[in-house]
């Protein structure tokens, strides 16, 4: 529930950032730095997290303030009048997202039996990608009754964001833990095992090939502007990224309880093998409707699938007193290879053409999904 809220309100904030920023007179290259700063940010936050947590007793706490800060900064958004604040707002939303990450993440691997990782990390997938939809809706009828008065959007953002940390603080129940006796950072990378390191290297190749799907909504507008116009294009467009997030949230779930009865590695290599079969797709198919949907589908069941069981597959490499390190350089990992993969993916793309930017990132997602295979 608390993945559904905080989701619901940053991402209804999000689908409106843009064109804020464009009546504050900000380019696109604001928008661009936003986003970077704010992962670099949440990647170094969730690192520290992990590690300072395992120290503590209590958890629950470090979620509920991390929930409350990212709430606070996606509603300040409201009061900027330049882009940099924009920046601030958006930086210390981010701070608080990451901290609260690895936290939330070894809460719910405390809270259930080993045997029920793959179900309870894809139903809080699938929570989270629900918001992720209920995000843009909400933000396509408050602009309606708000019309430009930005600052009342943002406002209303509040009551999802702090529902979010509510449902941490009054619902959710922390086990009695041992905290983990004190020894250096590098110390507590060492005791991570090794089939987690191999592991995480998969990851990391995957990730820095596994470009944000909202680029197949540029490349649906660009295919069919020629055959559709520009504007029934780009509504086709946002209508595929929608079909997307229904399977993202439908095969989160489905892949968990998958997860429960096989073996969580090879599921999560089909993850990854969807992902090289998405830019594959995009490289060689003849993009119309019909074949972009089902290069939607795929990127939105690979998504899915490497979500929750990157998390499934981590608690159950890791031991428990362990896993509040575990996550959070998984996250940073994670973050890492999100900010390269789009950056490079958009780069060739602009240089080179479609072809060579998803080759690259085909070939990098073939890699992890390789290596991943490897690991006993």
């Amino acid at each position: 529930m608390a993945s559904l809220f905080s989701d619901w309100s940053h991402e209804t904030a999000s689908a409106v950032l843009p064109a804020f920023l464009a009546t504050l007179g900000a380019s696109a290259a604001w928008l661009g730095l936003i986003e970077g700063i704010s992962d670099g940010l949440a990647s170094v936050a969730k690192m520290g997290s992990g590690y300072f947590t395992d120290k503590l007793q209590r958890r629950k706490p470090i979620a509920v303030i991390g929930y409350i800060v990212t709430a606070l900064g996606t509603a300040g958004f409201g009061l900027a009048t330049a882009a940099w604040q924009i920046l601030a707002a958006r930086s210390v939303a981010w701070l608080g997202r990451g901290v609260r990450t690895p936290v939330r993440k070894a809460l719910l691997a405390a809270a259930v039996d080993r045997s029920a990782y793959g179900r309870a990390f894809g139903f809080e997938r699938m929570m989270d990608t629900l918001g992720a939809i209920a995000g843009p809706a909400s933000a396509f009828f408050l602009l309606r009754l708000f019309h430009t008065h930005y600052s009342r959007l943002f406002a209303v953002t509040l009551i999802p964001g702090l529902a979010a940390a509510g449902v941490i603080a009054f619902l959710v129940r922390e086990k009695e833990r041992k905290p983990v006796a004190h020894i250096s950072f590098g110390e507590s990378l060492r005791l991570l095992p090794a089939a987690y390191k191999k592991f995480l290297a998969a990851v990391g190749l995957f990730g820095a090939g596994a470009f944000a799907h909202t680029m197949l909504i540029l490349l649906a507008t660009e295919k069919l502007t020629p055959k559709l116009g520009a504007a029934k294009a780009a509504g086709v467009g946002v209508g595929l990224y929608v079909l997307h997030n229904v399977f993202s949230a439908a095969f989160g779930y489905i892949g968990g309880w998958l997860g429960d009865r096989f073996a969580k590695k090879r599921l999560l290599a089909l993850g990854y093998l969807l992902g090289l079969l998405t830019a594959v797709g995009v490289m060689t198919l003849p993009l119309g409707v019909w074949s972009l949907s089902l290069v939607f589908i795929f990127g939105g069941i690979s998504a899915a699938l490497a979500e929750t069981l990157e998390d499934s597959y981590c608690a159950e490499l890791v031991a428990e007193e362990h896993q509040g390190m575990a996550f959070g350089v998984l996250a940073t990992v994670n973050g890492a290879g999100d900010f390269l993969s789009s950056i490079i993916v958009g780069t060739l793309w602009a240089w080179a053409g479609t072809t060579v930017a998803f080759g690259y990132s085909a070939v990098l997602c073939g890699a992890g999904f390789l290596l991943l295979t490897r690991i006993r």
